[in-house]
């Protein structure tokens, strides 16, 4: 072994480019222009219908109580069919699935956008979720083995992240623009040019070749997968208008455990199981799935008061809330590149997701110290917690996905991807509905104990109790997240021998790694004694 053949302290091994040879520069670079264009997609989606929300829901005709499943019918469907998109990417190949995800998501908000009523609208959103549970999972598998050398590994994982930490964000200020200078129509119809152009892009992406053998489809897997996830996600949105104790919340969340319980009991009797439980049992992978579904939990409610407290207290409209939380994107944008992404492969992942989670907590205390009497409020608390959940969140997002993907087998990247993605949107479900909850209800035993309460005063005390959970939320990550992903990877791998070589896919198997290195060690032409 020699020099060359260690990486710094927390890089990823290199793995194959499915072709047989490494992608060209080019090439790399346009598979980050389309795979960030797409997670674009995927994250705008996920608010700039709730902006327009409103106007779709006079222009249809939709009622109180169906007007949900606009939202609703996205997350579902995205949620619980991520680990089957997983299983579909490796079967048809990464490419070949990003390409029909793309025109597929393309197609459905055409239709979405042309609703003539709400049950079209509704089933446009759900195929929106289909065609994205496929995409998200096959871009990050793109992204994976497109860029093996460490330096550049940061960069597009920064790009990646950036995209993602922003989505949300430019999502409320896009909706909030098209709905007030177009139509709520153009919430949906912005997403086929942006499609599109990402086709373009992908053309210029290498092909893959489909995982052998992994078109036989664990059915029992997938139908408990679905279901559970489907389960868990609906109990989750359902929580906010019903809350927690709610029969029917309980009712979902009590079958989706259990459906999910079922789920993990087949996979580990399954000879090709859709989520293989070597993903999930490595140390560093375990440690990001952590992170991410926990951060996730706190940002999105974060975002969701951002929207409240701007407009409602501080008499924003929708569009100057939205433009507000530019800020956390432009943060989240310097901290995904010029830190996460420049500091990727020289240091652990430790070192980046746990002062990440740190700054986040940092931003949702300082909200915490929000009365009904503070004065500057934008240059004194919002700013300031704006900008360190924007850099927390962009040192976060890509090391996790970095350690999503990390010591994988290459046909078990599509089942990683999709996990990653089936993290992010449980942690986004439940911390919705979850802080929501917990705001609603310190408003409301606020009004009902202190004397002379205004219903402002009482807003603000339930934003400032909900926010301080998700800071305790942030330390709880932080803590979890510490042993997890400190560590140091040593890779010797050769990548021409890649699919027949030991795979290190937990702590248990780095023997097999080492015995591995030495057999091929002591196989190589040792050199004979100097002729005299």
């Amino acid at each position: 072994m020699n020099a060359r053949d260690i990486e710094p302290p927390g890089a990823e091994p290199a793995i194959e480019n499915p072709t047989g040879g490494a992608a060209s520069v080019r090439q790399r670079w346009w598979t980050l222009l389309a795979v960030s264009a797409a997670q674009l997609l995927v994250v705008l989606d996920g608010t700039i219908v709730n902006i327009a929300l409103p106007s779709a829901q006079d222009a249809l005709g939709m009622s109180d109580v169906s007007r949900q499943w606009a939202i609703t019918a996205y997350a579902l469907t995205f949620g619980g069919l991520l680990l089957i998109g997983g299983r579909v990417s490796g079967a048809l190949g990464h490419r070949r699935t990003f390409l029909i995800g793309l025109v597929g998501f393309a197609a459905s908000s055409a239709l979405g956008g042309a609703a003539v009523g709400p049950e079209m609208l509704f089933g446009a959103r759900a195929l929106q979720g289909v065609f994205a549970a496929g995409l998200a999972p096959a871009g990050l598998s793109l992204l994976t083995t497109a860029f093996t050398e460490p330096r550049e590994r940061g960069l597009a994982f920064g790009v990646f992240a950036a995209v993602g930490a922003a989505g949300s964000s430019l999502g409320l200020v896009a909706g909030g623009l098209l709905t007030e200078c177009a139509s709520w129509r153009w919430c949906l119809y912005i997403n086929v040019p942006v499609a599109l152009c990402a086709v373009l892009g992908t053309t210029f992406v290498p092909p893959d070749r489909p995982i052998r053998g992994a078109g036989r489809l664990d059915i029992a897997g997938a139908l408990l997968s679905a279901a559970g996830f489907a389960a868990v996600v609906y109990a989750f949105n359902e929580a906010e208008p019903l809350g927690w104790g709610s029969a029917k919340v309980l009712a979902l969340l009590a079958g989706g455990v259990l459906l999910l319980a079922a789920f993990v009991a087949v996979e580990v009797r399954a000879s090709r199981p859709l989520l293989p439980m070597r993903v999930l049992l490595h140390r560093g992978r375990a440690g990001a799935f952590i992170a991410i579904t926990l951060m996730f939990v706190a940002m999105f409610g974060f975002y969701l008061f951002m929207s409240y407290y701007t407009q409602t207290a501080l008499g924003y409209s929708p569009v100057q809330a939205g433009l507000t939380l530019i800020i956390n994107a432009l943060a989240a944008l310097l901290g995904s590149t010029f830190i996460a992404g420049r500091l990727h492969g020289r240091v652990a992942p430790v070192m980046l997701i746990v002062p990440g989670l740190t700054a986040a907590a940092a931003g949702m205390l300082i909200l915490t110290r929000l009365t009904p009497q503070s004065t500057n409020i934008l240059p004194l608390y919002l700013a300031p917690s704006l900008v360190l959940t924007g850099l927390g969140l962009g040192c976060v997002i890509p090391p996790t996905a970095g350690l999503a993907t990390v010591h994988i087998h290459r046909d078990d990247i599509g089942a990683a991807s999709a996990a990653y993605h089936a993290s992010q949107q449980l942690g986004a479900a439940l911390g919705t509905a979850l802080l929501n909850t917990i705001a609603a209800g310190a408003t409301a035993s606020y009004l009902a104990s202190a004397r002379h309460a205004t219903p402002a005063a009482a807003s603000v005390h339930g934003y400032t109790t909900a926010l301080t959970v998700a800071f305790g939320i942030l330390l709880a990550a932080a803590c979890l997240a510490a042993p997890l992903t400190r560590t140091r990877t040593t890779t010797t791998r050769d990548p021409r021998t890649q699919e027949n070589a030991p795979d290190a896919r937990g702590p248990r198997n780095d023997s097999r790694a080492r015995r591995y290195q030495r057999g091929v060690t002591a196989s190589r032409p040792r050199p004979g004694p100097p002729h005299r």
